[in-house]
């Protein structure tokens, strides 16, 4: 299960320098290095110090991390819902994803051309959701002019669509986001079907100083549970290889923003990491969303392990640390025998028993 972000923003907003940033950053391992699937895809490694406690532990002699994706286009505009700029090319590219994390201009740098009559990280804010809420609109009026032959039939399921489209309408008229709206699981997984771009979880990134992003910008979007991160993009670009004592002797935060910014993604999606060691000298990562059981998590391995599921056995990767590792783990009879009601905890360590 691979992450994947589409990174939107204005013209000049620093969307290519995050971007740069990523195409930088090196991974050290083989399984999952950065590559570019295609020029504005980019692939990085999930930094994880669980992982790599493990393997040191274990002396393995593989390491493998999960993944993230990031989906970059170009600057979007004032209209790409009817097709300015990149238009629907763009919009169809953020369907695709998981999460939409806005890049949001705060530096002050004059040199670089502003497309707005201010800088305003609220007001870009205003322009991406529009936007985006055009194209929900478009997708959810052409669905409820499709539903009608059905709907004057009486087709309950049709019917039911209907309804729940038609509320989803009345809130994007109003230039509200779906994902901030109540609805009901059976309403969610009708919306669902149809990738809605507002119902997307989103993340702000407003690139810029601390200090020149205003008081009031931060008050409203602390105000309104907006996700935001401030990070000086630039800085990071030309940081992004350093180390970590590098860091701190340039009174650089010790951890790079772009790993702060990954894993703030996961968190956003609500994803747990567990750990396998499937064979000798190799320890793996593997992302689930949260309150999924262990026959899921088997699946994510392989399908055919959650089909034949039996049992689990757990541990939490602290007490493998704790214990000096696997041998005295079993020892001691640390490992837990769990079966398939069992949601799978952030940072457990499974061994999957199954009969294929």
């Amino acid at each position: 299960m691979s992450l994947s972000i589409g990174i939107v923003g204005l013209p000049n907003v620093g969307k290519s320098t995050l971007f740069q940033t990523i195409t930088k950053k090196q991974v050290d391992i083989s399984n999952y290095p950065f590559c570019t699937i295609e020029p504005n895809i980019g692939v990085v490694a999930v930094p994880d110090e669980r992982l790599d406690k493990l393997a040191e532990l274990m002396k393995a002699d593989e390491k493998i991390y999960t993944t993230i994706e990031w989906v970059d286009i170009a600057g979007l505009v004032k209209g790409s819902h009817k097709g300015e700029g990149l238009g629907n090319k763009f919009l169809a590219r953020i369907r695709e994803t998981d999460a939409i994390l806005y890049v949001l201009r705060a530096f002050l740098n004059e040199k670089v051309a502003n497309t707005q009559p201010e800088i305003n990280a609220f007001e870009e804010k205003e322009i991406l959701d529009t936007e985006l809420i055009m194209k929900d609109l478009e997708t959810i009026e052409k669905r409820i002019e499709h539903l009608q032959k059905e709907t004057k039939a009486g087709e309950k399921e049709a019917v039911k669509e209907s309804e729940v489209l038609k509320k989803a309408q009345d809130f994007l008229q109003r230039g509200q986001i779906l994902l901030e709206q109540a609805f009901d699981e059976e309403e969610k997984k009708i919306l669902n079907s149809f990738q809605l771009l507002t119902l997307k979880p989103r993340l702000y990134l407003l690139n810029g100083r601390d200090k020149e992003v205003p008081t009031n910008i931060v008050e409203v979007f602390r105000k309104n549970n907006w996700q935001f991160l401030i990070i000086d993009l630039l800085e990071e670009l030309e940081a992004v290889n350093f180390t970590k004592k590098e860091r701190e002797e340039l009174e650089l935060a010790g951890e790079g923003e772009l790993d702060i910014l990954i894993k703030k993604s996961y968190e956003l999606l609500y994803l747990v990491t567990f750990f396998t060691t499937l064979r000798p000298g190799e320890v793996r990562a593997w992302t689930l969303k949260k309150g999924q059981k262990a026959p899921e998590a088997a699946g994510v391995i392989h399908s055919d392990f959650e089909t034949h599921f039996i049992k689990a056995g757990v541990i939490n990767w602290k007490e493998v640390v704790e214990a000096g590792g696997f041998a005295h783990v079993r020892e001691k009879g640390l490992i837990r025998t769990e079966g398939k009601e069992y949601e799978v905890q952030d940072g457990d360590v499974v061994e999957i028993k199954h009969s294929a």
